[in-house]
C-alpha cells in the first residue's frame, strides 16, 4: 500500500498550460477603473494557489471559456485600448449629474437668443406650435440616440460618428455624418468666439461709462482675448474634467436667459411694437421667411453630436446600464431648458415684436431699448454671464474635434498623445477658429444655415439608426413612425439649407469679410 502511494506521489506534476488573459476585455462595470488607463494591466493579479493544483486547470480554463461565452453575448464589453488614451473616453466614471451638467450646457446659449425672431416670420400660432413640435421631436431623437449607445451586444457606440459608421458602413458612415458634425461644432465654436469676443467689447463700454477715457480695444482684440481665455480652460484633458465647467456654463445660460426676457416683460412692450409677420415683397420672399425662421427653431436644438459622447463617459454593466443615468439627466437637463426657450421666445416677441433685431436677438433688443432705463450693473451682470457661458460652451463643443485630432495620432504611432502635443492640438484649434471669426465675423447671423445643414444630425439620421439596429417590426408602429420622421428630417434639412442659402444671396447679408464691427 504504501509502495503504490509512493509511486503515485512520484509523478510528475501536471503541466499546467498558460492561460493569456485577454487584452481588451473587461466587465462593463470596471469600464472606469484606473487599470484600464494603459492598454495591458500594469501588474499580473496573483492567481490563488488552488488554481494553480492540477486540479484547478480545469476550472481555469472552465472560467476562460465562460468569459469568451459572455463577451459574445454582450454581457461583458470588449473595448478598443486606444479609448484610453484619448479625452472623451479617457476617464469613466460619470454619472448622471455629469449628464445634465453637459447636456444643459449644449442644449442652452446664445441660439436660444433669436428665437423671436422666428416668430417675427411666423406669426403666435405657428411660431409656438412649431417650436413645441421641434422640442417634442428632437426629444424622442435623443432617446433613440441614448438607447442605441449600447444597442449592439459587446459594443459601445462613444462617438456619433463611430455609431453612423457602423450603421451606414465606414464609407458612407463618414459621407453622412463627418461634415454635418465637423461643422456643426467648428462653427458654434466660431460664433462663439464672436458672441463672446463681442459681449465682452460691450461689458468693457458698460462699466467704464461714457465718460472712460482708456482706449478701447477694436473687435478684433476682444476675440483675441476670448480665446486665449478658451485655450487655457481648453487644457483640461478629458470630458469628464470639465463637468464643472459644463455646470458652470449651464447655470449662467439659465440666469442670462431668465435676467433678459424677465427684464424685457418687466419693462412692458416697446414703443410702436407690432405682431404682424415682417412685409414681404413676393411670394418667395414669404417662403424664404418661412424657411429661415424654421431654421432658426432647429438650430435652437443642437447638442445631439454630443450625446453619446457624454454617455461613452459613464461606467456600465449588464445591471446598471449606463442608459439609466443618462436618460435621468437629459430629463432634468431638458425640463430646465424648456423653461428657459419658451418663456424667451414667447417673452421676447411679447415685449418687442417684430422690432426684434436679427443679429443677437434678445440681448442685442435689450441694449438697444432698454440702456437708460436698466441699471448699469445689472447689464453688466447680463453681459458677463453670456461671456461666461460662451467660454464653457466653447470647451464642449470643441472636445470631439480635439478627439479627432487626438485620434489620428494614435492610431498611426500606437500610443497617447503626448501633453506638449496635445496643448499643441487644442492651441492650433483655437487658432483656427480665431481666424474664422475674424474672416467672417457675420457667422453668428447664420444660425438658419447652420441649422439645416446640421438637421439630420438631430432629428433624421438617428430614426434610421433605430430602424438598422433594433429592426423594429416592419409595418409596425415603431417602423411606419422612424421612416416617417427620419424621410421628414432629410426634406426639411434639404429645403431648409437650400433657403438659407437662396436667402442669403436674394436679400443679402453684411458680409464684412475682415471688418469685425
Amino acid at each position: 500500500m504504501s509502495k503504490e502511494v509512493n509511486e503515485i506521489t512520484s509523478h510528475p506534476a501536471t503541466p499546467r498550460p498558460e492561460v493569456r488573459t485577454p487584452q481588451v476585455s473587461a466587465p462593463p462595470s470596471q469600464l472606469h477603473s484606473p487599470a484600464l488607463r494603459s492598454p495591458l494591466p500594469r501588474s499580473t493579479p496573483r492567481t490563488p494557489r488552488f488554481m494553480r493544483t492540477p486540479l484547478g486547470s480545469p476550472i481555469r480554463h472552465a472560467i476562460v471559456t465562460m468569459k469568451g461565452h459572455l463577451e459574445e453575448l454582450g454581457h461583458l464589453t470588449k473595448l478598443d485600448p486606444k479609448d484610453a488614451w484619448l479625452p472623451i473616453t479617457e476617464s469613466r466614471n460619470g454619472n448622471s449629474y455629469y449628464a445634465a451638467f453637459h447636456t444643459l450646457s449644449s442644449g442652452i446659449g446664445f441660439q436660444a437668443l433669436v428665437l423671436p425672431v422666428a416668430f417675427t416670420f411666423l406669426g403666435w400660432t405657428w411660431a409656438t406650435i412649431c417650436l413645441t413640435v421641434t422640442f417634442v421631436w428632437q426629444l424622442y431623437t435623443l432617446w433613440l440616440l441614448v438607447q442605441m449607445h449600447e444597442a449592439v451586444p459587446g459594443t459601445r457606440h462613444s462617438r456619433y460618428l463611430h455609431l453612423a459608421m457602423s450603421v451606414f458602413g465606414p464609407k458612407m458612415g463618414k459621407i453622412l455624418t463627418l461634415f454635418p458634425i465637423f461643422y456643426l461644432s467648428a462653427g458654434i465654436c466660431s460664433a462663439l468666439n464672436i458672441v463672446g469676443g463681442s459681449s465682452m467689447k460691450l461689458f468693457f463700454q458698460i462699466v467704464c461709462g461714457s465718460n472712460c477715457t482708456s482706449q478701447p480695444l477694436t473687435s478684433i482684440e476682444w476675440y483675441l482675448v476670448f480665446i486665449c481665455l478658451a485655450i487655457v480652460l481648453a487644457q483640461l484633458p478629458n470630458l469628464n474634467s470639465i463637468a464643472g465647467v459644463s455646470l458652470i456654463g449651464g447655470t449662467t445660460a439659465v440666469v442670462y436667459c431668465t435676467l433678459i426676457w424677465v427684464l424685457s416683460v418687466s419693462k412692458g412692450q416697446v414703443a410702436g411694437v407690432s405682431y404682424d409677420l415682417v412685409p414681404a415683397k413676393s411670394d418667395l420672399d414669404r417662403v424664404l421667411d418661412i424657411l429661415n425662421a424654421l431654421g432658426i427653431i432647429a438650430f435652437a436644438f443642437r447638442g445631439h453630436n454630443l450625446v453619446l459622447e457624454i454617455q461613452s463617459t459613464m461606467p456600465s454593466s449588464l445591471k446598471h446600464p449606463s442608459r439609466v443615468p443618462m436618460w435621468k439627466g437629459v430629463k432634468v437637463a431638458y425640463v430646465i431648458v424648456a423653461l428657459c426657450l419658451f418663456p424667451m421666445a414667447i417673452g421676447g416677441f411679447w415685449a418687442y415684436g417684430n422690432k426684434i433685431p436679427s443679429s443677437n436677438g434678445l440681448l442685442a433688443a435689450l441694449i438697444a431699448f432698454h440702456t437708460n432705463d436698466i441699471p448699469r450693473p445689472v447689464l453688466g451682470l447680463t453681459l458677463l454671464l453670456v461671456i461666461v457661458n460662451c467660454l464653457a460652451s466653447f470647451q464642449l463643443y470643441a472636445m470631439p474635434i480635439f478627439d479627432t485630432m487626438e485620434s489620428a495620432y494614435v492610431d498611426k504611432y500606437n500610443k497617447p498623445c503626448p501633453k506638449w502635443l496635445r496643448s499643441g492640438f487644442r492651441i492650433l484649434f483655437g487658432g483656427v477658429g480665431f481666424l474664422i471669426a475674424v474672416a467672417f465675423p457675420f457667422l453668428s447671423s447664420l444660425g438658419a444655415l447652420i441649422g439645416g445643414i446640421a438637421l439630420p444630425v438631430t432629428l433624421a439620421y438617428p430614426s434610421f439608426m433605430w430602424i438598422s439596429i433594433t429592426k423594429p417590426k416592419r409595418y409596425g408602429v415603431s417602423w411606419y413612425m422612424n421612416w416617417f420622421l427620419g424621410s421628414l428630417g432629410m426634406v426639411l434639412s434639404v429645403v431648409l439649407t437650400i433657403g438659407a442659402v437662396w436667402s442669403l444671396i436674394k436679400q443679402g447679408v453684411d458680409l464684412h469679410f475682415f471688418q469685425a464691427a
